[in-house]
């Protein structure tokens, strides 16, 4: 009798152990399924150019033939745009306001909500040339964004608000940039929460499929937030890995084996 509760013990805590750990399939991404034939392409509708939206910070830098003729354009404290820090990039460049404009030296109020970062250059280098300069003086504009910004939380290395000087980020290399997923992280329901014109979006992507990167929301946008989700494992507490769930099933049993036996010597 004792022999076979014994090996329902060890049978169980087999099974447990089996069912608490993560497993292979959980943690690799951009898995191809075994119904898949064909690579999976990035969706062209994903790829597409960013359009600005409120509470975008631009940094915007003009340069002509005679660096003179062109210094009222810029902000007192712009320096070369290699040496600025992210401090200065925030103080410095040119924030869209609730009403989609941002506010420049001379030109003051330009309208820039909705429109693309080469539209917004083609735009103040237009006004540039039909209100100031003539085409000698080789008007030269640059629009960028001062840093694609993106907030990620939940079960990653390093969670928190992140910058990259990048122009396109897609959510892999977004993740990648916090140190990874978790062995805990769920890849099969990651959330995005977009911010749009119309309010938010949120919207679940599982990053173990090669269908993700057809996802809308593979590319991330600036100022997206991120959220990993935890896997039942963690709110179990018994462990990631085999051994380690071994070791939590093992010290359960010998507290509740010496537990009995202390009762049965009372």
């Amino acid at each position: 009798m004792n022999m076979n509760k014994n090996l329902l013990l060890v049978l169980f805590a087999f099974g447990l152990m089996l069912g608490s750990c993560v497993p292979t399939k959980d943690l690799i991404y951009l898995q191809k399924k075994q119904d898949q034939n064909t690579t999976a392409d990035v969706n062209p509708m994903a790829s597409k150019p960013y359009r600005l939206q409120v509470s975008d910070i631009l940094s915007i830098s003009i340069k002509a033939n005679d660096p003179k003729l062109v210094e009222i354009f810029s902000p007192k404290n712009q320096i070369l745009e290699n040496n600025r820090s992210e401090i200065s990039l925030y103080f410095d460049g040119f924030t869209v306001d609730d009403h989609g404009n941002i506010r420049m030296p001379v030109l003051e109020t330009v309208n820039v909500i909705g429109k693309t970062l080469e539209e917004v250059r083609l735009h103040i280098e237009d006004r540039l040339l039909k209100e100031y300069f003539n085409k000698e003086a080789n008007i030269f504009v640059t629009v960028k964004l001062a840093g694609f910004r993106y907030t990620i939380n939940g079960e990653v290395a390093s969670p928190g608000g992140k910058i990259m000087f990048v122009e396109k980020l897609n959510i892999m290399e977004a993740i990648a940039n916090a140190g990874d997923i978790t062995m805990t992280g769920d890849r099969h329901n990651v959330t995005v929460i977009r911010q749009t014109p119309s309010g938010y979006e949120m919207h679940d992507i599982d990053l173990t499929d090669v269908n993700a990167m057809k996802s809308p929301y593979y590319y991330i946008k600036p100022n997206d937030y991120i959220y990993v989700k935890p896997l039942k494992q963690k709110s179990w507490g018994t462990g990631k890995t085999g051994i380690e769930s071994l070791s939590t099933i093992l010290s359960v049993l010998t507290l509740i084996t010496t537990t009995l036996i202390l009762l049965r010597n009372k």
